[in-house]
């Protein structure tokens, strides 16, 4: 039988484990092999009681299921992940996990966050959205479940609630956000500088979006204050995602052509939601603008991924970005490419197509322009012309 020492080295080995880099096939981001964080990562005495005389079979007393859906910012020189965490009770928390270094040696603080029991109506959290805000507080956005008003409706709604800090010790619970419309709010991301000296969000909903235009997927709003923050809606202009659910991920990367954005698109395919992470970028001076909408997927996370709507989370550092995603085995993964990369993609990759109709004549032409460049390579070496 495992004693409680046991169990405690071999989670000392797993943090310590070294991560290693393996690159994709598609030229653009270098996956690493292991998760960097699993329910594996979880302190020992958050499960075990490590008293052999209240504990002699050395059983988990609080287990957990899995670890989900990260925000992720950089801080003080590390990176910082705050992560649902699911417990055995299948009701989830917030956890911080710190590393100096991006890949690997992941470690929780002692204990999870706390904060305000404002609505005694929620039953549930999901993936939370970390924003550093120009206004000096560190947000975070997250979905919460409840029950209907109405005793008889057995249903549940979602909203986004609001936690902000400014040393992620001591949180401040603020009003949920209130919007203009009834849908239920899955994904919502906090922009971190002021729009007109107002905050600005990005909103993705629960809806089935197959009575909305295409572009209708990703809303963009301004709020007068978060102190009782209260949106109307109105939409990107341009188009983005268009499938049934399109969410926003991480906070947009600020760069000299434009904001870069990373979300998530689910869609329903023979076995089960399909998720994929794209990229696309909106305009400095106006961030509901779309300026750059690549076609194609920046990265496939398959079948059954967890909570799809928060699945992406970015840090930006040393001209690095590192893609922080949840999976279909619970857990978080880390995927990383260079900006300079990721705004070559993002830039210069031809625009998504709606229709199939449409993707082939466009494949037609981008193969015709290859052809082509490749035959004129050809005459200057039969000429000598190099």
């Amino acid at each position: 039988m495992q004693t409680y020492d046991d169990i405690n080295q071999e989670y000392e080995a797993l943090v310590a484990k070294e991560n290693v880099v393996e690159t994709l096939d598609n030229g653009l981001l270098m996956q690493y092999r292991d998760p960097v964080l699993t329910k594996a990562h979880i302190p020992p005495f958050w499960m075990y009681d490590p008293n052999p005389e209240s504990n002699p079979f050395m059983m988990q007393r609080l287990g957990v299921n899995g670890v989900y859906c990260s925000g992720a910012v950089f801080l003080n020189g590390k990176y910082t992940l705050i992560a649902r965490v699911e417990g055995a009770d299948r009701k989830s928390f917030f956890a911080i996990a710190q590393s100096e270094k991006s890949t690997e040696g992941f470690r929780f603080w002692n204990y999870p966050i706390l904060f305000e029991d404002r609505y005694p109506e929620e039953s549930d959290i999901y993936g939370m959205r970390l924003t550093k805000h120009e206004d000096g507080y560190i947000y975070g956005i997250f979905p919460v479940q409840s029950k209907t008003a109405s005793s008889e409706d057995e249903s549940v709604i979602t909203e986004a609630g609001i936690i902000r800090s400014k040393d992620l010790i001591n949180w401040e619970r603020l009003p949920n956000l209130r919007t203009g419309k009834t849908e239920n709010r899955l994904s919502v991301c906090l922009f971190p500088e002021f729009v007109d000296q107002k905050y600005a969000f990005y909103l993705g909903t629960k809806e089935t979006f197959c009575e909305a235009e295409a572009e209708e997927k990703i809303g963009f709003s301004l709020c007068e204050e978060m102190t009782n923050p209260y949106i109307r809606d109105d939409f990107l202009s341009g188009h983005i995602g268009v499938e049934e659910y399109n969410g926003s991920g991480s906070v947009p990367i600020k760069t000299d052509q434009g904001w870069i954005h990373i979300s998530c698109e689910t869609q329903k395919t023979a076995s089960g939601l399909h998720t994929a992470v794209y990229a696309f970028a909106t305009a400095l001076e106006m961030p509901g603008k779309v300026i750059a909408n690549p076609g194609g997927a920046l990265l496939d996370l398959g079948c059954n991924t967890c909570d799809n709507a928060a699945a992406v989370d970015a840090i930006i550092d040393n001209s690095d970005v590192y893609l922080y995603f949840s999976s279909g085995d619970g857990c978080i993964r880390v995927a990383t490419i260079a900006l300079d990369r990721l705004m070559d993609y993002v830039f210069h990759t031809p625009e998504n197509r709606t229709r199939s109709i449409d993707s082939v004549k466009q494949r037609c032409l981008f193969i015709a322009g290859n052809l082509q460049y490749l035959h004129c390579l050809n005459c200057k070496k039969e000429l000598n012309l190099e």
